[in-house]
Parts: structure tokens; C-alpha cells; sequence
């Protein structure tokens, strides 16, 4: 990681460019028991009800290996109670990333401690921040699509974001 990342607590430890291809062999090399799962271009497309696709399998695989998973997210609880039941997974809503406080709360309802945990991510500026300030592994991803027109925030966020994203990604080769 660079002096700009580590100024910035922007650097992710890991990168993929799709949630789906972190296997939990490459999590339990690294003594990654949890992962903490961003919503919104990380599981699913934007304020979309439905994961995208091969989402449920990849969940269903991290489960039977004993990978404990939760969702945290900073969207009301309306909007990810359903999507997470649809999942089978526990969620935190109003998370406050990139804050500790819903990686706090998540790591004590996995029973786990920060060294133990992983956080995955599509933003550097919510995601990767808060999983660097929490002191957990943090595994960036990058979006499933672009952000739509009325999505302003982020769209500015990823142009800023932009100099500091990974160029290496795991998925790119074997490990």
C-alpha cells in the first residue's frame, strides 16, 4: 500500500472484481471467519430488490464452509430487512459507515473479533474507510454497474474515489 493510501486510510487489503469470486479457501488462508457485506453494487444494483445474479449460490457456498456473514448497511431498515431475509442472513441497517459503529455491532452479533473479520465493499469512501477505521480486513469490489442519474452523490464520490482504487485484483490470477 502507498504513502497516498496510507494518508488517506483509502487502501483496501485485498481487491476482487467480483463479490462472487472470493472463495473461502483465500478467507481462511487469511483467518478470515466473517464477512461484513455492503448492499447497494456489492450484492445487489442500486435500491434493486433482488441479488444479482450467482449472489445466493456464492452466500449459500460461504455458509456451508462456516464463513459467518453479515449485511451492514447505511440504507433504513425497509430496505434491507427484506433483502437480507431473502439471503438468510442478520443485518445492521443505519450502519453510519464509514463509522465503526455498524462493523462494532455486526462483529458482536458474529461473535468476532476484528483480526477475524473481513468487510467487502464496492466504495472507498463508506466501505473500505469504515472497515480500515474498525481495524478489520477490508476487500474492496468493484461495482456491479454505474451508478443511475438520480444516484449524484456517489457518482461525484467515484470521480474522487477514482485516483485511489486498486490496479491489482485477486481475481486476476490464481492464487
Amino acid at each position: 500500500m502507498g504513502i497516498r493510501h496510507k494518508l488517506t486510510m483509502t487502501g483496501a487489503d485485498f481487491a476482487f472484481r467480483k463479490t462472487v469470486h472470493i472463495t473461502p479457501a483465500f478467507l481462511k488462508k487469511h483467518g478470515i471467519k466473517g464477512l461484513i457485506l455492503d448492499v447497494d453494487n456489492t450484492l445487489t444494483t442500486h435500491d434493486h430488490p433482488v441479488p444479482a445474479e450467482g449472489i445466493p449460490e456464492w452466500i449459500e457456498t460461504m455458509k456451508k464452509s462456516g464463513i459467518k456473514l453479515m449485511i451492514v448497511s447505511n440504507n433504513c431498515a425497509e430496505r434491507v430487512k427484506p433483502f437480507a431475509e431473502m439471503l438468510g442472513l442478520d443485518f445492521v441497517s443505519k450502519g453510519a459507515k464509514p463509522m465503526k459503529k455498524g462493523y462494532v455491532r455486526a462483529m458482536e452479533k458474529m461473535g468476532l473479533s476484528p483480526s477475524e473479520t473481513a468487510a467487502v465493499g464496492d466504495q472507498l469512501f463508506t466501505d473500505i474507510w469504515g472497515a480500515n477505521f474498525s481495524k478489520v480486513t477490508s476487500i474492496f469490489v468493484q461495482p456491479i454497474e454505474p451508478e443511475g442519474k438520480k444516484e449524484r452523490f456517489i457518482r461525484f464520490k467515484r470521480v474522487i474515489e477514482k485516483p485511489f482504487l486498486p490496479t491489482k485484483f485477486k481475481d486476476d490470477k490464481q492464487e
